[in-house]
């Protein structure tokens, strides 16, 4: 059964440009498109979220997604949104970056069942590689006029007078090896749709102008919106640079925190986009967020569906525990339940200070806080603070006679001193 794969698009405020005719097309048959994704890297990120959640919602609409992994593209690097040449990658990276790419594809997308809409992988470098540079500029490159490819604002924008680098042949052809692509699948595969960011526009009617062109088909474009954030910053980013799908590379619990910290107005668009929750559900969350807002419940159901999903329920069930940590009434004990990984990520950028574990016998309070730490800056500082009652051991209140020993370490090397409520450090027994 088709449903209205541009009407589900529409709430989701996942519509940015259709070509004419495009709905109709849909709606006729079960009909196949295509997403483009850059093997540059053994893993997406979450800026490539939105295109996969595109592919994902074609599939549910009961029409066939391909995933395109650019080989070849990726050989070249796509001028759109950038300022300068990326680096060229072998094909044996390519390949190990594929496969990586496939596994987290296969998160959203159906690519084992044999129903008739099951997903697809394929690589362009497979179709490129036998072209050669005369069969393409005779076959391809003649159809398509210099003056149509200067006309794309990826072209201008990069050999205007702004721009100090220029752009290279190399870079100048991109559009045709993409709307070659098209033109490929459309052939092979009765691919008839691309889709992509807005940015991608250019570069996709580049493809169905081969298609009329070369093929006297018809092939068509759908785009979504890029991505902003409402305080202006750049959606995809932390501070420690791209949040990656890859747990090797931000672990679930840093995922989990970036999707939790999001604002009230950026939760409310992300989980249209990047859940597949009912229209009737998310109304029904943002509702209720609405009534107690400080409980943040858009972005906790936010944050386990994509969590969830991107990686599993238990990473995401281990994230929430994590987060809520430092909260607990029982923290000494919740706290020996994490991984060191994200014991270290919870407390990431608190001061740490490293003894040996020799010294912890003989570790007094003034020590673990001022004289073999310098957590503060004075042993009189320390004796305040424990006159205070200012100062825990992992949450604890303890007085200046405490004597610190191995049961007090986490993961048989950390133990946590608090001085108030704002004051937080790590000693790492060695």
């Amino acid at each position: 059964m088709i449903k209205n794969f541009v009407e589900e698009l529409k709430w989701r405020g996942m519509i940015h440009d259709t070509m004419p005719g495009a709905e109709e097309h849909l709606m006729e048959t079960m009909r196949s498109a295509y997403i483009g994704f850059d093997p540059t890297a053994d893993s997406l990120h979450i800026g490539n979220l939105v295109p996969i959640m595109l592919l994902a919602h074609y599939q549910r609409c009961g029409h066939k997604p391909f995933a395109l992994v650019g080989g070849a593209t990726g050989m070249i690097g796509d001028p759109s949104g950038k300022s300068s040449e990326r680096n060229l990658l072998d094909e044996k990276t390519l390949r190990h970056n594929q496969d990586a790419i496939k596994d987290q594809l296969a998160h959203f997308l159906d690519f084992e069942s044999d129903v008739a809409n099951s997903a697809e992988l394929v690589n362009n470098y497979d179709w490129m590689k036998e072209f050669s540079f005369l069969e393409f500029i005779r076959d391809v490159g003649k159809h398509i006029t210099i003056n149509y490819m200067m006309s794309k604002d990826s072209v201008k924008n990069r050999i205007s007078s702004e721009s100090t680098d220029g752009m290279s042949f190399t870079e100048f052809t991109y559009q045709l090896v993409q709307g070659y692509d098209f033109l490929h699948l459309y052939r092979e595969n009765n691919c008839s749709i691309q889709m992509g960011g807005s940015d991608q526009w250019g570069n996709i009617t580049t493809g169905t102008e081969l298609i009329r062109r070369v093929a006297q088909g018809k092939g068509f474009a759908i785009t979504c919106p890029l991505i902003t954030k409402s305080d202006g910053s750049k959606f995809g980013k932390s501070e420690g640079g791209n949040v990656w799908l890859d747990v090797n590379r931000t672990s679930p619990y840093k995922f989990y925190q970036y999707w939790l910290n999001s604002s009230d107005e950026d939760a409310e668009k992300y989980i249209k986009i990047f859940t597949f929750l009912t229209e009737d559900e998310i109304n029904s969350i943002i509702a209720a967020h609405q009534e107690v807002p400080h409980q943040r419940g858009l972005q906790k159901r936010l944050a386990e569906e994509i969590t969830t999903m991107v990686h599993s329920k238990s990473d995401f069930e281990n994230a929430e525990k994590a987060s809520n940590i430092l909260f607990s009434k029982t923290f000494k004990a919740d706290i020996k339940t994490l991984d060191e990984k994200t014991f270290l990520d919870v407390f990431e950028g608190v001061p740490q200070a490293e003894i040996s574990k020799d010294e912890l016998p003989q570790l007094d309070m003034i020590g673990a806080l001022a004289a073999q730490t310098n957590f503060l800056a004075s042993n009189s500082d320390a004796r305040r603070a424990l006159k205070e009652n200012a100062v825990s051991v992992n949450k604890e209140k303890v007085k200046e006679a405490y004597q610190l020993s191995e049961e007090d370490l986490i993961n048989d090397k950390y133990i946590i001193i608090n001085k108030g409520k704002k004051n937080t450090y790590i000693i790492k027994v060695v």
